[in-house]
């Protein structure tokens, strides 16, 4: 399918839900699907760029990239599409950023069945309003990726993980940009990337022996913690804190927190401007969901 096939998909008028893989939940019930355009189009090495379609599943683009020795800094799982939607970073986010900087161009179709282009190819091309950060994270709520230019990444020529019984800020403290440092409020986790030589001087220095990544992280909740309530965690049930990052992945859901009314009059306007019918995955509430 092409850009052109999936925008007449869409069409113009009545409600209309994007399906892909269902790794980070369904289309809504009840509401038409579409698929986006899967398959990649190209891949610029010595740009560092990559371009597919936004049903494109991550597996195959990671395979892809690892032939130029280059990976895309989303979570492995599912669709390039949904990973963007959804705007969740992986556990790597601490050495590779968030996922919304890694996209950085896309086609998507608009509520009124129009195919839109927000963003350019390179970083230094682009001016005024960043679309591309408005669509990542927004749940398909303002319009449907058809295909994306991504940003990506030297992959590692050795990466390792290690844990450790010290306080996670301390090890931190001793390491040169590691790549994810995780917490349970026992142990920690740390992942090294590099040349093998640095990786192992660096976990010999911080006094961490070689593990496994943690293999059960808990989904019942995405929470945000500033860095003074980790210690806080503890007792509340099982849960994973990102280090230098604020997220913890817990097997309870949150306590709701009151939202700002400017701040949800703001996204009643954006949505009220991008889909003023409310066609685009009718129903899902972006602030709700977090």
């Amino acid at each position: 399918m092409d850009l052109n096939e999936f925008a007449e998909e869409i069409g113009s008028t009545g409600p209309v839900t994007i399906a892909g893989l269902a790794t980070r939940g369904g289309p809504v019930e009840g509401v038409r699907p579409v698929m986006a355009p899967v398959g990649i189009e190209w891949v610029q090495p010595a740009e560092m760029t990559v371009c597919c379609g936004a049903g494109t599943p991550v597996e195959e683009l990671d395979a892809a990239l690892a032939a130029h020795g280059q990976s895309v800094a989303i979570p492995p799982t599912g669709t390039v599409g949904g990973a963007l939607v959804v705007g969740h970073s992986g556990l790597r986010r601490l050495g590779y950023g968030p996922v919304r900087d890694t996209l950085l161009q896309t086609n998507y179709v608009n509520a009124r069945g129009e195919i839109v282009k927000a963003g350019g190819p390179t970083v230094k091309n682009v001016s005024g309003f960043d679309l591309c950060r408005l669509l990542v994270g927004s749940h398909g709520t303002l319009g449907f990726l058809g295909d994306v230019i991504l940003r990506t990444r030297p992959r590692a020529q050795h990466e390792q993980w290690f844990t450790t019984t010290d306080d996670p800020e301390s090890v931190v403290a001793q390491l040169y940009r590691p790549t994810s440092v995780l917490w349970d409020g026992t142990s920690t986790w740390v992942l090294l990337e590099g040349d093998r030589r640095d990786v192992e001087t660096q976990a010999d220095n911080a006094k961490l022996g070689r593990a496994d990544p943690p293999d059960d992280v808990p989904t019942g909740g995405r929470w945000s913690v500033a860095p003074s309530e980790l210690p806080n965690l503890i007792g509340t049930g099982r849960f994973i804190a990102e280090i230098g990052v604020g997220i913890v992945h817990h097997e309870h859901p949150q306590s709701p927190r009151p939202i700002d009314p400017p701040i949800a009059e703001l996204h009643r306007r954006l949505k009220f401007e991008f889909d003023p019918e409310g066609r685009m995955n009718p129903g899902v509430d972006v602030l709700a969901l977090g």
